[in-house]
Formats: C-alpha cells, sequence, structure tokens
C-alpha cells in the first residue's frame, strides 16, 4: 500500500464526517489575523508544567505579547502556574479575576474571549476538540503533542488542520525536535542523500519512571485519574503516543514522512504493576516496515533502573547516521562524513546565529509569532498528525501482537475516552493481552 498524502487526508476526511457532526459543538467563526498590530494577546490553556513553559516562552517569542486569559480543569493549577508566570513577567501576564476560568469547559470560555493566539497544553485526550474550537473561532495555535489518543479523535485533527490551512490560521506543534536548529541541519542532510538510501533504523526511548500524585481528600475518582493522566491510556494514549512519540516523529522526519506500510510487535507492563499506574505498559518493542523495503526496528519503555536510550540512528547504502538526544550527538559516517558541533556552520547563517540564545522550545513559538507578524502562517497539520498516526499504530500492534496497517489504525472505530467526560463518573479501561486483546 502506498498511503499517499492524498490518501491519508481523504480517508481521514470520510472517516470523520460522521464524528464532527456528532461531537463537535456549535462554534463561533473570527478572522484569522489580529485587528491590533501592536498587540497580541495569548490564552494559555492548561496549566501544568509544560503548559507554563509554553506561556514563558510565548511572551519570550515577542516584545508585544500579552498572557491575557488562562484556563484549567483545576483551579490550583491555575493559580499556581499564574504565579511563577506573574513573577517572572510582571508586566506581560494580564490575567484578571474575569479571565480566569475553570472547569471541563474553560477552554470554550478562554477561546471565545479575545485572544489572538491559543496554547493548548492540556492532557491529550482534550486536544481534538479544543484544536477544533480554536480553528472555529479563527485563534492561532500552539498545540502540545500528542494531538489523539485514538483513532477517532486524530480524524477530527487532521480535518482540523486542514481547515486551519484553509483559513490561513498557524498551526504550530509541539514535537520540538522538528524546531532544533541541529537536528534540521542533520535530517535535511539525510533527506539529502548524504547516507544514501535507507536500509534500516534503530529507535528508541528507554527512560525511568515519572511522577504521580496520590489521592487528596475532596477529589473524585475522574479527577484523581485526570490529575495523573498519563497512567490512563485513555487520557494519554500510553507512553508510546504521549512520550515516545518524539523518537517515532524523528525517524517519520528522516523517511519524507512517509507512512510504513505495517507495525509488528509486543509490549506490556512487567515492573510498573501497581494499580497506581492505571492501565499503559512500561515497555514496547516494534517493527516498522516501510514500502522501500526499510525496516525500522523501535523500543520504548519507562523502567527505572534501566539503561536509557533516546536516539535514531540510520543505516543507509552509503553510511549512518546517529541523532542522540542524550548526548546531543548529531554525526554521519561513511562516504559522506559530516559531525555537528559548536563551529557547523548551518545552511541558513542567521538560523545558526539563533542557537547561542534560543533553545527548540523558544524556536517553536519564535516562528509561530513571526508567521503571525509576517502573515505567512505556519501548518504543521499534515507531518505531525501523520508521527500521531505512526505512535497508534505501533500501540495497536503492541496491546494485539498483530500486524496493523496504518490504514487499519486511521479507519479504527475505537473510542477510549468516555464521552462525555464527567467528574463524577467511574470508568476504566481494562489492561491490553496481547494476543487476546482484539483490534477494533
Amino acid at each position: 500500500m502506498d498511503f499517499s498524502r492524498r490518501d491519508f487526508i481523504k480517508t481521514a476526511s470520510v472517516a470523520a464526517a460522521g464524528t464532527l457532526l456528532t461531537h463537535s459543538p456549535a462554534m463561533a467563526t473570527g478572522s484569522a489575523w489580529t485587528t491590533n498590530s501592536d498587540t497580541l494577546k495569548v490564552g494559555l490553556i492548561g496549566c501544568g508544567g509544560r503548559g507554563t513553559g509554553a506561556a514563558e516562552e510565548a511572551l519570550n517569542a515577542d516584545p508585544n505579547v500579552v498572557l491575557s486569559a488562562m484556563a484549567d480543569s483545576f483551579s490550583d493549577q491555575l493559580e499556581e502556574s499564574l504565579k511563577k508566570l506573574k513573577a517572572k513577567f510582571p508586566q506581560k501576564v494580564q490575567v484578571g479575576a474575569n479571565t480566569k476560568f475553570t472547569g471541563l469547559d474553560a477552554y470554550q470560555k478562554l477561546i471565545d474571549s479575545d485572544v489572538d493566539v491559543v496554547l493548548l497544553a492540556t492532557p491529550p485526550v482534550f486536544r481534538p476538540a479544543y484544536l477544533e474550537y480554536a480553528v472555529k473561532a479563527g485563534k492561532h495555535i500552539f498545540c502540545e503533542k500528542p494531538f489523539a489518543v485514538d483513532a477517532p479523535g486524530l480524524r477530527r485533527v487532521i480535518v482540523a488542520a486542514q481547515q486551519a490551512k484553509e483559513k490561513n490560521i498557524s498551526l504550530v506543534s509541539g514535537f520540538c525536535w522538528r524546531y532544533h536548529l541541529p537536528k534540521r541541519e542533520t535530517f535535511r542532510r539525510v533527506l539529502d542523500g548524504q547516507i544514501g538510501e535507507i536500509l534500516s533504523a534503530e529507535v528508541t526511548y528507554n527512560t525511568g519512571e515519572l511522577w504521580h500524585k496520590d489521592r487528596q481528600n475532596g477529589w473524585t475518582d475522574m479527577q484523581y485519574k485526570v490529575r495523573n493522566w498519563l497512567y490512563y491510556n485513555y487520557l494519554s494514549g500510553d507512553h508510546i503516543i504521549e512520550q515516545a512519540i518524539h523518537s517515532l516523529d524523528m525517524l517519520q522526519w528522516a523517511m519524507g514522512d512517509a507512512a510504513p506500510l505495517r507495525v509488528t510487535g509486543s509490549g506490556g507492563r512487567q515492573k510498573r504493576t501497581d494499580p497506581k499506574y492505571g492501565n499503559i505498559f512500561d515497555h514496547f518493542a516494534l517493527t516498522y516496515e516501510y514500502a522501500t523495503g526499510a525496516k525500522a526496528y523501535f523500543s520504548c519503555r519507562q523502567q527505572s533502573g534501566t539503561a536509557p536510550s533516546y536516539a535514531v540512528e540510520l543505516i543507509g547504502t552509503e553510511g549512518k547516521c546517529i541523532v542522540d538526544c542524550r548526548t546531543g550527538l548529531h554525526e554521519i559516517k561513511g562516504k559522506n562524513p559530516w559531525k555537528y558541533d559548536d563551529e557547523t556552520k548551518f545552511t541558513d547563517e542567521n538560523a545558526y546565529k539563533k542557537t547561542e540564545v534560543r533553545s527548540m522550545y523558544q524556536q517553536e513559538h519564535d516562528e509561530l509569532f513571526a508567521s503571525i507578524r509576517s502573515k505567512k502562517p505556519i501548518n504543521d497539520g499534515e507531518w505531525m498528525t501523520r508521527s500521531n498516526l505512526v505512535a497508534l499504530t505501533g500501540r495497536f500492534a503492541g496491546y494485539t501482537g498483530q500486524t496493523i496497517s496504518c490504514e487499519q489504525a486511521l479507519c479504527s472505530t475505537e473510542a477510549l475516552a468516555p464521552d462525555p467526560l464527567t467528574w463524577d463518573m467511574n470508568y476504566d479501561v481494562p489492561v491490553a493481552i496481547p494476543g487476546i486483546t482484539k483490534f477494533k
């Protein structure tokens, strides 16, 4: 199967049509361009650590940007974030009592306000609905990864991203490595053929265990789970989608964003079995097969006390490329050797100069706000959703132990999350078992 760009968008659009009609609320429409050329108003939706960081980067990206509104499911999280941001940007944080929104409908209230740009940094389960609403309202968007936890949600995101392009709305994704200048130079060289045709790849995101928040008095069961969202696949997508998707996105980048034909592999939970870790796996091991004949061997795990690895190694007909996110190594060996170091000159020398002061996270926002000012919108929609699909296909393969194609994954009817999600509900999804769990 040659899962082409046209097939990708057509399949998603057809499959999503019913979903959009069924799930999308009535939304306001608006202009894609702010009428105030001097000040851009930013609204933050999702005030955790990543959201707070995104707000800082947005405020650093342009001299005439203010944070005018904030939204979060939980008031304590919003207030903590607001305190940090006010301390760092006393003049630029202009959030008042009437522009602090909490609860499950907080995103609607914020987007309906007079903000020009929204930062979407909530747990991934909420992303499709929030992105749709922001696009319909004509807001520019920074959208943290991942973008959906299941295929019905991903189809909605694909359609919303296409609508953003049609409306000249900037949509920048949270795939930060795509905005990392050393990696841009490295993958440019790979795509230009510096290692020849790619034959195989080893891709990893093997790390330790993450945070957990103990249950507090007054929290409902669903509030406890949303506060610990990464341990529930219907909220996070599992760690292959929530975290290891960064490595799969780099693989996709190297492969020219061509979808793999099929994925085979497995996964499970060996160490992280306590009920507090919800229903997600602690490891996946998968093989991705591409139409060119190339195979990518992928592994990810979240197990403390194990050897770490966060890298992409590409083997080509004329050499190999190593990108190691832990050590900062960017190197090509073979017929056309090259290595990034402090003296490396980028194709764009102005971009090289920015590396001295701008991180990849900052670069995302620099380019987002520059695109708004110049009225030359950025739209990451197609490749960002393609990478989400590749991770989703891997999860299906790992959960079922079967060989799954990207087209099958995109057309899946399985909706993981409850609709609607409410604070007083009790909801669980069983832990998947390869060979027993069925693809839906």
